[in-house]
């Protein structure tokens, strides 16, 4: 498995990582799932407090019991907690849930009524009490990323989490290219389209040239730029392996250049991203 660095905070990780969304669903089945992905090396979990009310961090602190020092655990308050007390106290419910006692990186999951500059306060406070060890963004436009780094500062926002698939590639306009700018990594979610991926002549062909699948094309064709991770959430085994084993398949510029024509960029356009 891939590991690059995290943006400007230099910590590996793997390109291909682990959604929790709707991991309730069976919890047996999500923890045996989370567990494989470890072993296949998707050591970054992504999950949240909104995710089913608290229950899948739950999950996620069974899963992980006992290899805490493995993981790049990554967990996100919601923006109506996300005033100073508020986001501190949200992050010290996530860190009992998840049965540890600190977090690798903790997201804003979207922009809310709460002053930015509070939230980024509560992140910095909880840096110094060393739970947290560093702290970004979710579903923030260039604009709003624009605004968290000019009141964090440089090299303080860690990453933008954005939806992105091959059926929604709007964030390459701008949010992409402000992200690099400012040396913040980007986490696609939802890399599938939450089920509205389909093949495509492309990608099957070249899939076959790898040995590999279209899906595991598809999440290698996001990660191609130094700056994107994914997390795909798999909930059963063949899935987990499957996309782990996109984590080592490199895309040659040629064929990059295909799969981009066959998922052409959308017009381009600024406002709110979508919030899934």
């Amino acid at each position: 498995m891939e590991r690059r660095p995290f943006g400007w905070t230099g910590v590996l990780i793997p390109v291909v990582g682990q959604g929790t969304w709707r991991m309730e669903r069976d919890p047996r089945a999500a923890v045996a799932a989370l567990r494989r992905g470890l072993d296949l090396g998707m050591t970054h979990i992504d999950t949240a407090e909104s995710y089913a009310d608290g229950r899948v961090e739950e999950i996620v602190g069974e899963a992980i019991a006992g290899r805490r020092h493995e993981i790049f655990l990554v967990s996100k308050v919601l923006p109506e907690n996300a005033s100073r007390h508020g986001t501190m106290a949200a992050c010290e419910r996530s860190l009992r849930r998840l049965r540890t006692d600190y977090l690798d990186c903790y997201l804003l999951h979207w922009p809310g009524e709460h002053p930015l500059a509070e939230t980024i306060a509560a992140f910095e406070d909880l840096v110094r009490q060393g739970k947290i060890r560093t702290w970004g963004v979710s579903n923030f436009n260039e604009d709003e990323l624009e605004e968290a780094v000019r009141l964090a500062g440089p090299r303080r926002v860690a990453c933008n989490q954005v939806y992105y698939w091959l059926g929604e590639r709007g964030v390459e306009h701008f949010i992409l290219p402000a992200c690099e700018r400012h040396e913040v990594a980007v986490v696609a979610y939802s890399p599938f389209g939450q089920g509205r991926f389909r093949s495509h002549p492309v990608l099957e062909e070249v899939a076959r040239a790898h040995g590999a699948t279209p899906r595991q094309v598809a999440l290698a064709f996001l990660v191609h730029r130094p700056s994107v991770f994914t997390i795909p959430k798999a909930a059963r085994r063949e899935h987990v392996e499957e996309n782990a084993g996109a984590g080592d398949l490199r895309l040659s510029d040629e064929e990059v250049a295909r799969i981009s024509r066959a998922f052409p960029l959308p017009r381009a356009r600024r406002g709110r991203l979508p919030v899934l």
